[in-house]
This record gives structure tokens, sequence and C-alpha cells, in this order.
């Protein structure tokens, strides 16, 4: 019941050999996804996250900045501080040491959130339309 915040094989950060220069927890003046703490059992002192909340800002060596959201409402229940330090965690092991963030999203709607999500060939082809689309241009 507990979602994996990951970056999809598909993002332009995994793609064309880009390097990630930093990774940012800070998403505005008053709110750093860092200070987020958790206790207890009922996960007291977890942001609460909404689809388009920022999970962080991620930059790359051309220039680009690319801010990653959440997706999905819940709450906040850790963030990956290693990526910090060894931001090509997030190329090299996108779908296990290096993900995003942990967020448990509220019981009564983890059924609907997961009933919502695309399965892995639905998703491949999706890419496939995105890609043939775009190639047409």
């Amino acid at each position: 019941r507990i979602c994996v915040i990951t970056l999809a094989e598909a993002h332009p950060l995994l793609q064309n050999g880009k390097t990630i220069t930093s990774i940012n927890y800070q998403i505005s003046a008053n709110c750093s996804r860092l200070q987020n703490k958790v206790s207890g059992k009922s996960k007291r002192g977890a942001q609460f996250l909404t689809e388009l909340a920022p999970l962080c800002r991620i930059s790359s060596s051309d220039g680009e900045e690319y801010t990653i959201y959440s997706c999905i409402r819940g709450r906040l229940i850790e963030v990956n501080e290693n990526i910090l330090s060894n931001p090509a965690l997030l190329q090299e092991k996108p779908s296990t040491e290096g993900y995003i963030a942990v967020v448990l999203p509220k019981f009564e709607e983890s059924k609907s959130i997961t009933q919502g999500l695309l399965t892995q060939k639905e998703y491949e082809e999706v890419l496939l339309k995105r890609l043939n689309s775009s190639s047409c241009n």
C-alpha cells in the first residue's frame, strides 16, 4: 500500500546520456521535503501531498531543471537523502536505490489509486504512441 516514487524509464533525465548535477528537496522558502519528520504508527508529522505537489527539483549538466511531482495523494513517509550525495543513483538504479520518495496514500484511497495505474504493457504502448506522434512533426 506504499508508493515508491522513481523516475520513469522514459524520463528525459534517463535519456541521451544526461548527467545529473544536483537534487534539491527545498520546494519553496518555507517548504523543504528534508524537514519531513514522521513518527509513530499513524505517521504523525508527515507532510501531506496532493497529486501536483512538487517533491524535488533535479538539475542536469545541460542546464535543464526538472520538477518531480508526487503524482499521488498521501503522506510523505521518507525522501531518499542518499541521492543528494550520489545523484548518479537516480540514473544507475532508478527503481531501487535511486528512488526519490516514499508516499503512503490514505487507506480508503489506495484501492482506487492502484486501479487507475497502467500496467507495464499499457505504459509501453503510451510511450510508443508518444514516440510515433513526436517523430511525425
